[in-house]
């Protein structure tokens, strides 16, 4: 048996975007609901004040789900982890159509539990 994780690298996005912690609240809520995960409380969140980068951790029953934004850069890493297998979600049409990003990058690895 083995879990999944999702890799995803966002670039070219809009700054005000990657530094508005209602979207990234609402990013989450959609990951979370397309691939239907169970939160175990409440995401939490961290914004830089110098740059209004933000990070941010949900703890789920399948694992976690974890996000950084860099606003000066105009990036995104966002870091998917299941300890089932599961199909994914369209990151790409997400990534693009919330924050405005120009290329977005998906790896999925198997995360086997044994040798």
């Amino acid at each position: 048996m083995s879990g999944v994780e999702w890799i995803v690298e966002a670039h070219g996005c809009d700054a005000r975007a990657l530094a508005d912690l209602g979207r990234m609240g609402d990013l989450f809520d959609e990951l979370i609901r397309a691939l239907d995960l169970h939160p175990l409380g409440k995401s939490n969140w961290h914004q830089f004040p110098h740059t209004g980068g933000i990070t941010g951790v949900s703890l789920l029953s399948e694992s976690h789900l974890a996000c950084h934004t860099f606003p000066e850069y105009g990036s995104l890493c966002l870091n998917l982890f299941c300890c089932r297998p599961r199909e994914g979600t369209d990151f790409e049409t997400l990534l693009k159509k919330e924050f405005g990003a120009a290329k977005v990058s998906v790896r999925q690895v198997e995360r086997p539990y044994q040798p």
